[in-house]
């Protein structure tokens, strides 16, 4: 019988979720070295570490450059809803670090502004323990920003509570949604893998006149995020016609 790569590497996959899950292999416990698992497993060094790449895409393996493979708790999960004000991880401490700039850009074109339009930047990175967890990037026309405050970290809030309020009543919320590999910048602030895919969600609120009031841009690194939709359904009624 003939075993596929595929097989072999998901087989390899559940056996270490296996022993990460049930704490026979403990958070923080160095993994052995790759050529030993490949060994223990009788399978080839890439298929090997397609299967720890499974594992780090979930959260449960984290590799250190020139450390090796190491077993880490699982991250608190996102669930993504959409359809609101700008979401927070609910219960993560929240570092807030406010800017104030001028449009410029895809800037321009996300809030429908003039370039050198003020703006204010609200930079929230969440945190799971000591790890960054998320991250959301929150512009603002700079007359509906609240006064400038000093960046306290982290702010144990949600960020819903620390954006301008009461902000126009909202008409529409745009949301873009796509996965892609993190840019260098967002991997470095969130400390993952340039391999290892995020969902980038592009936000964009409008009030009733039309006007933008608030765009956002959100980075949840896939091995802690999913999104969630749900449409609801009206049922009409049709009168007997006669």
């Amino acid at each position: 019988m003939i075993v596929s790569v595929a097989s072999r590497r998901h087989t390899i996959a559940d056996d270490l979720r296996s022993q990460i899950t049930t704490g026979r292999i403990k958070p923080g416990e160095r993994l052995p070295s790759e050529a030993q698992l490949a060994t223990h497993y009788k399978v080839s060094t890439p298929t090997l570490r397609n299967a720890l790449a499974l594992l780090q895409a979930e959260g449960l393996v984290e590799k250190i450059h020139g450390k090796g493979n190491y077993a880490r708790r699982p991250l608190r999960r996102i669930t993504y809803a959409g359809g609101g004000r700008t979401p927070a991880d609910r219960g993560l401490p929240v570092t807030i670090r406010t800017t104030k700039l001028r449009a410029r850009g895809h800037l321009t074109t996300l809030l429908r502004v003039a370039a050198g339009s003020p703006l204010t930047e609200f930079h929230c990175l969440s945190h799971d323990g000591k790890s960054p967890h998320s991250l959301a990037r929150v512009y603002i026309p700079r007359d509906l920003a609240p006064p400038a405050t000093p960046d306290t970290p982290p702010w144990p809030q949600e960020v819903a509570t620390l954006l301008p309020k009461p902000l126009p009543d909202l008409a529409e919320v745009q949301e873009h949604i796509r996965v892609r590999l993190p840019t260098p910048a967002e991997a470095a602030t969130l400390r993952i893998s340039s391999a290892l895919a995020i969902l980038a969600i592009t936000r964009v609120a409008t009030d009733k006149t039309g006007r933008v009031v608030e765009a956002a841009l959100l980075t949840l690194p896939g091995d802690r995020a999913e999104a969630l939709f749900t449409t609801h359904h009206t049922t009409i009624e049709r009168r007997p016609e006669g």
